[in-house]
């Protein structure tokens, strides 16, 4: 190790062991260093001085054994042997921005019994314990406080703790509760209002003047204070926001008895002056209000037109008539049905504090006034009426409804601006009825106007027709204007004509005679002629016809010859009987004739009854032959 670096150790080392020995030991010299403070401790005491410390007490203020009350301060101080003083070197209180710096105190007299804090003494900011020990301090936590710094304070004395400062945030409000002071006032709920404490951040000025402890009327806003937390509690709320289109009316339940200002003809609560105990005639208009809540309330009142529906499936948005429904009533002829009714009111500003002093809310103003009158009526109105009488008349009924709401809720110091009447259920079976009729006329409408559009289209389209027929009219008019001038025209030539034909007609009549004449010979000549040959020719016929009949004949007469000859020969050859009986035989069977009748007809009997059952006989024999013939007639048609 190299001897500069054995110097630089050893020097401080033997200058402090030269400081222990030399100037402590011999000379008292004590040295308190600029970021530092001296405390100091007597050991014992000299001639002379007190030796005791009195009863009760720790700190020495009149040179007493034990610790002292006067500290040293950065400096050179002679005198303080090692022998009989003992000198702790303690750093600077230091207090940071945004905190604060709460004392209690070790010695001192005693705290006043009711009181839970010292009250401020004179005393340098706890930096003179003999000052604090002197004036009266007390012992215990202390009302009082430092704030961001550097402080020589006595450690034997305080204890010093380091609390935040109490910040209150943006649209909040500071609802206080101080800890110590003078107890509230027998049917307060909330101490009376102090002034001079700078938002309770002077605690000594609070208590100094009489305030109380528990709730204080007044409240702190947005910001940082430096409060003692032994002293108040404080709670944030949000401030009292007043929206537009109401107005806040204010009960306050602190303050002084006031005046009533509604009259004496409203008999349902006091209208009392602001800052006095009651509801306030003057209402908050729209803006936010640093509100103690815990000593008042506002009521919000809405002084625009508010709508509230008795319905089920419909609610608006203030949710004031979230507990209304539907309207079910009972008409006349026993039918029970459903009606939608909204109900339009309005508050005027100067009128919604005695509104609030008669109902204390606009819940209580729904629920209480509003729902049983306008159910009420229209229940009565509905059993004065059939259904579809009470259906035909609604228009009537809204008029009348929002006529009598609106002198009821006069009374109460609301205006019925309008009623309105919504859906109307009546029973399915009646609904039905009702459809159906309806449907019925439509139907009739329907047909007439059918009907009607009907005879249009045949107007029309005979009206269409003539327009289109006026073309052919006049080319017809034309047309016979033309054909009379070709009629005059054709007689004319007609007459030129005839003439002329007459003429011709003479001239061809005599041709024509002369030629008849000359036909007619011809035809006699011819015709003549034609006679005399079909004379011939008929003769040639019947000649020929005489020649084919003599054939003939003789033709028959060698034919029946044979036959009779043939005859003769069977006869002789068989006999008479046996070829008659061939013969008959013969033709039963070429010309199929029964020999045997399909019916037999017996006349057994004697006298009537034979002669009875032959006529039935007969008569069946003929329904038989009939019925044979006429399956002989079908088979041939057949």
């Amino acid at each position: 190790m190299e001897l500069t670096t054995i110097i630089s150790i050893a020097v401080p080392v033997l200058l402090l062991i030269f400081y222990k020995f030399t100037f402590r030991v011999l000379l008292g010299i004590v040295i308190v260093p600029e970021d530092r403070i001296g405390l100091v401790t007597k050991k014992f005491v000299l001639f002379g001085d007190k030796r005791e410390l009195p009863d009760g007490r720790i700190i020495a203020l009149e040179g007493e054994a034990g610790f002292q009350a006067q500290t040293l301060a950065p400096g050179i101080y002679f005198w303080k042997w090692i022998w009989q003083y003992e000198i702790t070197m303690q750093a600077l209180t230091v207090i940071p921005e945004g905190k604060i710096g709460l004392f209690v105190a070790k010695d001192g007299n005693e705290l006043p019994t009711g009181h839970i804090l010292a009250r401020k003494i004179e005393c340098d900011a706890f930096q003179s314990a003999q000052m604090f020990l002197k004036n009266g301090g007390c012992k215990g936590r202390q009302a009082a406080f430092i704030t961001a710094g550097t402080y020589r304070i006595n450690a034997f004395l305080f204890d010093v703790i380091i609390v935040d400062m109490t910040i209150i945030q943006e649209n909040m409000v500071g609802i206080v509760t101080t800890l110590d002071g003078q107890p509230i006032e027998e049917g307060s709920i909330a101490g009376k209002q102090i002034g001079g404490h700078n938002n309770f951040q002077d605690v000594g000025s609070f208590l100094n003047s009489g305030g109380n402890k528990g709730l204080q009327p007044q409240v702190i806003l947005a910001g940082s204070y430096y409060l003692n937390p032994w002293f108040v509690q404080v709670e944030q709320i949000k401030m009292t926001e007043i929206p537009i289109g109401h107005v806040g009316v204010v009960i306050s339940y602190v303050g002084n008895e006031g005046t009533d200002l509604s009259g004496s003809e409203f008999k349902h609560g006091n209208i009392v002056s602001k800052g006095e105990k009651g509801v306030w005639a003057e209402p908050f208009g729209p803006g936010k209000y640093p509100v103690n809540t815990f000593i008042m309330r506002v009521e919000l009142v809405p002084t625009t037109n508010l709508v509230l529906n008795w319905a089920s499936a419909r609610s608006e948005s203030h949710q004031l008539d979230k507990n209304l429904s539907t309207i079910t009533v009972r008409s006349k002829d026993g039918f029970p049905f459903n009606l939608d009714v909204s109900q339009i009111i309005h508050i005027p500003t100067t009128e919604a504090p005695k509104v609030i002093a008669r109902f204390g809310n606009m819940n209580n103003l729904v629920s209480q006034v509003l729902e049983p009158t306008i159910g009420n009526y229209f229940r009565n109105s509905a059993q004065d009426s059939d259904v579809i009488a009470f259906l035909g008349t609604r228009k009537e009924r809204q008029e009348s409804a929002k006529m009598h709401i609106g002198r009821v809720l006069e009374q109460y110091n609301v205006n019925g601006v309008d009623t309105l009447i919504g859906d109307i259920v009546p029973p399915e079976s009646l609904m039905k009825t009702l459809t159906d009729r309806k449907l019925a006329e439509e139907q009739n409408v329907t047909f007439e106007t059918q009907k009607k559009a009907e005879q249009t289209r045949q107007t029309l389209e005979k009206e269409t027709a003539i327009a289109d027929m006026q073309k052919e009219i006049v080319k017809s008019d034309q047309g016979v204007w033309i054909a009379q001038r070709v009629a005059d025209a054709a007689v004319k030539k007609a007459e030129g004509e005839a003439s002329s034909v007459k003429i011709q007609a003479t001239a061809e009549a005599e041709r024509l005679k002369v030629i008849a004449g000359a036909e007619a010979e011809k035809t006699k000549l011819i015709a003549n002629a034609d006679a005399a040959k079909i004379k011939a020719l008929a003769n040639a016929e019947a000649e020929k016809i005489t020649v084919e009949g003599n054939a003939e004949a003789e033709k028959i007469l060698a034919i029946g010859k044979s036959n009779a000859e043939s005859y003769k020969l069977s006869v002789s050859a068989m006999g008479g009987d046996n070829f008659t009986k061939l013969k008959v035989t013969e033709v039963i069977g070429n010309q199929g004739v029964k020999i045997i009748p399909d019916v037999l007809i017996s006349g057994s009997g004697d006298g009537t009854n034979g002669a009875i059952s032959g006529l039935l006989g007969m008569q069946l024999l003929d329904d038989v032959l009939a019925k044979k013939a006429k399956e002989v007639q079908d088979k041939k048609q057949e």
